[in-house]
């Protein structure tokens, strides 16, 4: 079953490593969990679309559980990024994560699938710090020994439902076994760094547009957002952040304008908040003068604020 943007994100909230979730674009929001424990640790079979999860240091601090993390992509794609490295994770490609230092992932309107393989810190038989070197980065599942713990998580899945809880501690015990062999393999291959996975070229801008919508989301409501905030944030020139956006198909301000518009709309179809004026509802999304957002809301519905709030209430609207 798909869940509602606000019941995903209690769940978020709620799991064993917490994150924040935002969302990119409510109307086209999908997700879907299932959680198989396994053991010590556990395998999550994941499904969404244009959400942002950031797991940020207060969360760090208010909980840690001390596990790493293994994303099997299945389907679509997701960019990742922790230790100041970033990947765009597509099909037959995996990600690594510590729950000790932030991470965000991000998944835009194409739905990813992940199996999400976690598990204590202590079981692992490899030096920490070779762990870490592979955060926000990836390597392949389609082959060699990759291959091999890739089926093996997508098997397991499948028939999880037919196991025992004696049948699901071993099933831990040896999806750890292929991952240590996986990195094992690795690191005597002397590889500094996973062939592709670095964040450079579309693959980078993908990651880095993603970014920045997580980015804009959270500052939704400033008035002065803009490109030249937008680069300055993120320490790039303003023609690369237009290259980035023109690489999606639109520009900042236009996806300023489309998340704010959103969110107006979202607002102004909510019964639960008919007691706030359509002018506090435009300027807690970023629109502090009412005739410029009346301007713009009409361009893009056809309609006037206060028609479309009565047509979304099924009233009529108020004369003049």
């Amino acid at each position: 079953m798909n869940e509602r943007p606000e019941a995903w994100a209690e769940t978020m909230a709620l799991a064993q490593v917490t994150q924040r979730v935002k969302f990119l674009e409510t109307a086209t929001f999908g997700a879907r969990i299932e959680m198989m424990p396994l053991g010590a640790g556990q395998v999550s079979a994941l499904s969404y679309a244009s959400v942002i999860a950031q797991r940020t240091p207060r969360l760090i601090r208010q909980s840690d559980p001390e596990m790493y993390h293994v994303a099997v992509v299945t389907a679509g794609e997701i960019g990742i990024e922790q230790y100041r490295q970033s990947s765009l994770l597509k099909r037959g490609s995996m990600g690594f994560f510590d729950s000790s230092r932030s991470f965000d992932t991000f998944a835009g309107d194409t739905p990813g699938k992940t199996l999400l393989f976690q598990f204590p810190k202590k079981l692992l038989r490899i030096p920490h710090e070779q762990f870490t070197s592979l955060c926000g980065l990836s390597l392949p599942w389609t082959e060699g020994v990759g291959r091999l713990f890739g089926q093996y998580l997508v098997g397991m899945a499948e028939e999880y439902v037919h196991c025992t809880p004696q049948d699901v501690t071993r099933l831990g015990s040896t999806a750890l076994d292929l991952l240590s062999t996986v990195l094992a393999h690795h690191f005597e291959r002397g590889s500094a760094l996973p062939d592709g996975s670095a964040a450079t070229g579309e693959a980078g801008r993908h990651v880095m547009f993603l970014r920045i919508s997580a980015f804009i989301v959270e500052h939704l409501r400033d008035p002065a957002l803009g490109p030249e905030a937008i680069a300055s944030a993120h320490r790039i020139s303003l023609r690369y952040l237009h290259r980035i956006f023109q690489q999606n198909g639109t520009t900042p301000r236009a996806f300023i304008r489309q998340q704010r518009l959103d969110r107006c709309r979202k607002d102004l179809a909510n019964p639960a908040l008919a007691h706030l004026t359509i002018h506090t509802i435009a300027a807690r999304w970023g629109y502090p003068q009412p005739d410029g957002f009346s301007r713009a809301f009409r361009t893009a519905t056809g309609m006037s604020p206060s028609e479309y709030r009565a047509a979304m209430r099924g009233a009529t609207p108020p004369a003049g």
